[in-house]
């Protein structure tokens, strides 16, 4: 994670930078704005892998003598049949063109977004997928 943590710092680095000249250059105020934003999502990122490095153990991707096997096994746990993030990313979409062609569609929207997220948190606690 440490070294993922560099690479977003000296990302952030230079879009500062880049943001800075872009900003005295072109008197954009939009582009600049944006640079400004890239530049404190990246410095977010790479405070959190930063900081989470200091917490964690020490990877593979931050030895430089290690081995692909090295970072085999389990990654974590992922649902291998789960429709709840087709739901919401319907109801996503749907509430990202109500902001283009008119709020009404947010009516149409949050009741799915809100079908999505109550079947994703509750998927494991009802049906052929209960937990014991």
């Amino acid at each position: 994670m440490r070294e993922q943590g560099k690479i977003f710092a000296g990302f952030s680095v230079f879009i500062l930078g880049m943001a800075i000249w872009y900003g005295l250059w072109s008197k954009d105020p939009t582009g600049t704005t944006a640079l400004f934003l890239a530049f404190g999502l990246g410095a977010f990122i790479a405070f959190y892998l930063l900081f989470t490095a200091k917490r964690v153990d020490t990877g593979a991707g931050d030895n430089p003598n290690a081995e692909v096997s090295d970072d085999a096994g389990v990654l974590g746990f992922f649902s291998p049949h789960s429709w709840q993030p087709l739901s919401l990313g319907i109801g996503g979409s749907l509430a990202f063109l109500g902001v283009i062609f008119g709020w009404w569609l947010l009516f149409f929207s949050v009741p799915i977004i809100g079908i999505g997220l109550f079947g994703w948190v509750f998927e494991y606690y009802r049906g052929e997928n209960q937990t014991q």
